[in-house]
């Protein structure tokens, strides 16, 4: 089965990759699959993402898309709920370095959210 979108993050600093296929119904993430090529870091967070993503709703991934940026650049509080255990990568806070590959699973699933958004608001014109 094809996905609804594929999004692929990529950071220049340390060259990782993270690729994303995503299908949603009604908003919530039914199907996930991932490719990483990624720093430990990258792959933590991506491993994470796909053990809770499945049955997050859109608004959910891009808040939670927020709360990882504020974790890491303003001292914000980390996730609470199903992706809690994104708390563990609060230290990597105190490396500017490494926050572009922590964010490569969260800004690709928010891409992938986008796309099949758009996609599907144009099927209903």
């Amino acid at each position: 089965d094809h996905p609804d979108a594929t999004a692929r993050a990529h950071s220049k600093l340390c060259g990782s990759t993270v690729t994303v296929d995503l299908k949603m119904d009604d908003g919530v993430v039914t199907d996930f699959a991932h490719d990483v090529k990624a720093c430990a870091l990258g792959q933590a967070s991506s491993s994470i993402m796909a053990q809770h993503v499945v049955g997050a709703s859109a608004d959910e991934l891009r808040s939670l898309r927020e709360t990882m940026l504020k974790m890491l650049k303003e001292n914000g509080a980390p996730p609470q709920g199903r992706f809690a255990d994104l708390r563990y990568l609060e230290p990597v806070r105190d490396y500017k370095a490494r926050h572009a590959s922590t964010m490569l699973t969260f800004d690709a699933v928010v891409d992938a959210i986008g796309q099949i958004e758009k996609k599907r608001a144009e099927q209903a014109a």
